[in-house]
Parts: C-alpha cells; sequence; structure tokens
C-alpha cells in the first residue's frame, strides 16, 4: 500500500503531551493518528462525541431578558425616555462610579 504523508499544526506543549501518552499507549502519535483515521472510515464518523458548550447567551434568553428589562421600565414610568435621557442616565451612572 502506497504511503502517504499527512502534516498537522498543533499547540507545541500539546504535541509533547500526545507523544507521551501514545508512547504510553506503547504507540507512535503517527500510529495513534492512523488508529483515529482508520476508526473514522469505518465507523463513517467521529468515534466520539464533539459538542460545544452552550453559548451564554441565545436569542430566547436575549429576548426574555429585554422583556423583563422593557417591562420594569414601563413599571417605573420609563419607556419614554428619549436616547439622549438614556445617556444621560448612563454618564450619571459611570460618574457615581468613578467618585466612589
Amino acid at each position: 500500500m502506497a504511503q502517504a504523508t499527512f502534516s498537522v499544526r498543533m499547540d507545541e506543549n500539546l504535541k509533547k503531551q500526545f507523544d507521551v501518552l501514545c508512547s504510553d499507549f506503547g504507540m507512535t502519535a503517527s500510529t495513534a493518528i492512523n488508529v483515529f483515521a482508520r476508526a473514522v472510515v469505518r465507523e463513517r464518523k467521529i468515534p466520539f462525541e464533539i459538542v460545544s458548550p452552550e453559548p451564554e447567551f441565545n436569542r430566547v434568553k436575549v429576548m426574555q431578558a429585554f422583556m423583563t428589562l422593557r417591562d420594569s421600565a414601563k413599571d417605573k414610568g420609563l419607556q419614554d425616555m428619549t436616547l439622549d435621557d438614556i445617556n444621560e442616565e448612563i454618564r450619571l451612572a459611570r460618574y457615581r462610579e468613578d467618585n466612589k
């Protein structure tokens, strides 16, 4: 079977850790990558679950927060503030924090 070269870039520290672990398993990093590739081809999937952590904010949570703030502003009679009014409130809040 003809051989091909496969080059991968990774963090140097990660590579060192991977090399040590592969050695503990009695194989080279190249062998481990080949084992992984064979499993992917055989199973026709990544042989472990890859998940993304839930984002801190999603559309539903952001809309819920917005509606809560909107209701709070209405309860406090602030729903009719102009952009200038809002910017002045922000400026005052920053001024108070800077002078603590």
